[in-house]
């Protein structure tokens, strides 16, 4: 398989970078992944790095050169991640457990895998329309999908149901699998970028541009639009170019 990638992560106008971001892969699948460490809880950047390099490891473990199930590893990876936290926070004596979002997508036979927890997202784009994007573990969110109105407009749209590291277990949302077609763009980003922009922005810049061209055009534009206060802008963007034996780009 063959596709090109690119990643980026600015810090906007936080105190500190909370978010992280990775890809890697081998000969048969390759694996790309945000994760945005909640602030107001304690060490968020630690959560996210936690977090990022249990799936990265784990994904090594198992993949060799393929994932034997790739739903079942995303569901395996995340399992993973949610217990370290909590045994980070039991080796430290901490009353409160580091806690991230994260969304993770898997490529393998020609097909997109893809899990999350919490509201960091992934876009699939193709003939500029959105052909998939994952739907947020926000209170919001929840509202809005049941047809009622928010109980209060000025909601805050961060409120999250479930995150990794949180008291109860975390709600791990598998996509339904997706075969790849050449030209596909995927994105996955933390909050500071979606909620910083409309749809169509992120539609427009992942189509028309290459993968490194459309990361600093979103990221530039949510750090304008998010202004002197915006949240960190993580992305990772990857263009899916063919299904042959070609090196992994």
């Amino acid at each position: 398989m063959k596709f090109s990638v690119f990643q980026i992560s600015r810090i906007g106008g936080r105190s500190k970078n909370e978010d992280r971001m990775g890809y890697t892969y081998t000969h048969g699948a390759a694996i790309f992944l945000v994760a945005d460490g909640l602030g107001g809880h304690p060490q968020g950047e630690v959560a996210a790095q936690i977090t990022m390099q249990a799936v990265i490891s784990f994904f090594h473990q198992q993949a060799s050169p393929k994932l034997p199930n790739a739903l079942e590893f995303l569901h395996a990876a995340f399992t993973l991640a949610h217990e370290q936290l909590w045994s980070y926070a039991l080796d430290h004596g901490m009353d409160q457990t580091p806690s991230t979002t994260l969304v993770v997508t898997v490529l393998q036979d020609d097909a997109c895998y893809t899990a999350h927890c919490g509201d960091s997202r992934m876009y699939l784009v193709r003939n500029h329309a959105v052909r998939f994007r994952t739907v947020d573990h926000s209170v919001l969110a929840r509202q809005l999908a049941s047809g009622m109105a928010p109980l209060r407009p000025t909601a805050n749209r961060h409120a999250l149901f479930s995150c990794l590291g949180a008291p109860k277990e975390p709600l791990i949302e598998l996509a339904t699998p997706i075969a790849l077609q050449e030209g596909d763009r995927l994105l996955l980003c933390s909050d500071g970028l979606w909620g910083s922009m409309d749809e169509q922005d992120i539609v427009g810049h992942l189509a028309d541009h290459e993968v490194s061209e459309s990361a600093y055009a979103l990221t530039e534009l949510a750090l304008r639009q998010g202004g002197p206060h915006g949240d960190n802008v993580t992305l990772v963007t990857v263009a899916w170019e063919s299904a042959d034996n070609s090196p992994l780009a």
